[in-house]
């Protein structure tokens, strides 16, 4: 006994003499994390609100990106002016010629692979938690495909076949390329201890807690996997920090934040300043009026911008049908220019193609969450009974969900700054609007379309002006009389 108190007072000692190795780490860590936030604190814009050349859609995973993708950007840019995408594997190539949109998965250190000063940025956030939710039923989702598959080995094996030509594999996506296979050798594993073990089964009537069927939701939450690609995923997606960033000191800033939490203070004031220089932040709780606001920031600076490109149109004012056959033009194209093929018009009918292209989006996403709830049925009957649905939502016990909050800390103060940036961004919408409204009363009265014509303006003024000098005698002599009554 002696010997053990004689070293554990050693140990005291030298802890007293000599720092600690975990001292030493948190010192070397918060270094590291300060030196990197001081080097990325910059503005990269002198006025984030005007578009640039080239529009960097930056899609946080589960935040309904995809249909601002298909049922916006598709819409508006022509895949002739749609760079490279690098979803699969960091593939992008800024040298081809063109390149006007660029949307992807990567995280914010892409910028460094792009003119910084010739760059807009445009992002989605979603309610962390509900992120959480939605990444861990995707993940499933996915997997549950490949179960039609004897084993495991031949659904890895087809994975990447009976794909079409320039269709990019879910497998090959981040950060589906790490969650998807992860949930694939659970949903084997799991299914062929079902068979071993044969009926009956006892699944109880929680979706987020079958463990004889899918990983529960409280294991996904703890793994290593997930605590480093889920959780607080906007934050380090946004200030460039992801295991797929660009920039070599990624890994060792984001192993300092996970290890010393204190540190993330500084990643969050990152990503913050991003969210401030970026042209359009959009919320996927309030989709329709994020849908309105794009379409108005950003979706009608993308068409003044491409139409401006294509010759002949600058300075021209189009009647009603002239207008439809820019129209016609901008969306499908010419013979001799496929390049500028998108919904753009000229830029004086602003409020008309804005119109146009959230219509569009409205039939688009209509289509589009059609075929995704399909599949999403479809995939989900491969695990019933577990089925992910707002209800099933609702009896996730309290403390499964204070624990997602607190693993997500980061992603939740992200998250209420991005809603004050979205205030901010209806506020200039609205003036935008009022100023466009104020402009076309304008040019009624004073254009071409002003219900009299130029000459019969002096004519007007001519008789206000006589109206007006009968008016002011007319009361000078009733004041008159008034006078001499009160005499």
């Amino acid at each position: 006994m002696d010997n053990v108190l004689r070293l554990a007072l050693l140990l005291v000692l030298l802890a007293k003499v000599y720092p600690s190795s975990c001292a030493y780490d948190f010192e070397h860590c918060k270094n590291a994390v300060k030196q990197w936030a001081s080097s990325s604190l910059h503005s990269n814009s002198k006025d984030g609100h005007i578009l640039k050349d080239l529009l960097f859609f930056l899609h946080v995973p589960r935040t309904g990106g995809q249909t601002y993708f298909y049922c916006f950007l598709k819409k508006l840019y022509s895949s002739a002016l749609e760079c490279p995408r690098s979803y699969d594997n960091l593939r992008f190539d800024p040298r081809k010629p063109n390149c006007r949109l660029l949307a992807t998965h990567d995280d914010y250190s892409i910028m460094s692979k792009l003119p910084r000063e010739k760059a807009s940025v445009v992002t989605i956030l979603r309610n962390p938690i509900d992120r959480v939710f939605s990444a861990y039923e995707f993940s499933i989702e996915v997997a549950a495909r490949f179960l039609v598959h004897s084993n495991l080995t031949s659904a890895q094996t087809s994975g990447h076949l009976h794909l079409k030509k320039g269709v990019i594999s879910t497998l090959e996506i981040w950060p589906w390329k790490y969650l998807v296979p992860w949930m694939m050798e659970e949903l084997f594993a799991r299914r062929d201890a079902r068979k071993r073990k044969g009926p009956p089964y006892a699944y109880g009537n929680d979706s987020y807690n079958m463990e004889e069927i899918v990983v529960p939701l409280h294991e996904f939450i703890n793994d290593p996997v997930a605590l480093d690609i889920v959780h607080n995923g906007a934050t380090f997606q946004v200030a460039g920090l992801t295991n797929n960033s660009y920039i070599w000191e990624a890994h060792e800033v984001r192993h300092c934040v996970m290890t010393y939490q204190t540190l993330g203070k500084y990643v969050l004031d990152v990503a913050k300043r991003r969210l401030d220089d970026m042209l359009y932040v959009g919320l996927t709780e309030d989709h329709r009026e994020s849908a309105t606001m794009f379409a108005n920031l950003v979706g009608a600076q993308v068409i003044s911008q491409l139409v401006a490109s294509i010759p002949g149109t600058e300075t021209i004012n189009y009647n009603k049908s002239e207008q439809d056959s820019l129209f016609s033009k901008a969306r499908f194209g010419t013979s001799h220019d496929q390049g500028n093929n998108t919904l753009a018009v000229e830029a004086q009918s602003e409020h008309m193609a804005v119109e146009k292209l959230t219509e569009a989006y409205e039939n688009c996403i209509s289509k589009l969450r059609s075929s995704q709830s399909k599949r999403r049925i479809n995939s989900l009957r491969s695990i019933a009974p577990a089925n992910f649905t707002k209800e099933a939502r609702r009896h996730v016990p309290e403390a499964l969900l204070k624990q997602i909050t607190l693993l997500n800390s980061l992603d939740i103060e992200l998250y209420k700054y991005a809603q004050e940036i979205f205030k901010r961004q209806r506020q200039l919408m609205e003036q935008k609007l009022l100023n466009s409204a104020t402009r076309e009363r304008w040019q009624m009265m004073h254009g071409k379309n002003y219900i009299g014509s130029a000459r019969e303006i002096p004519c007007f003024f001519m008789f206000m002006f006589i109206f007006t000098v009968l008016f002011i005698c007319y009361y000078v002599n009733a004041k008159r009389r008034t006078s001499k009554l009160k005499i």
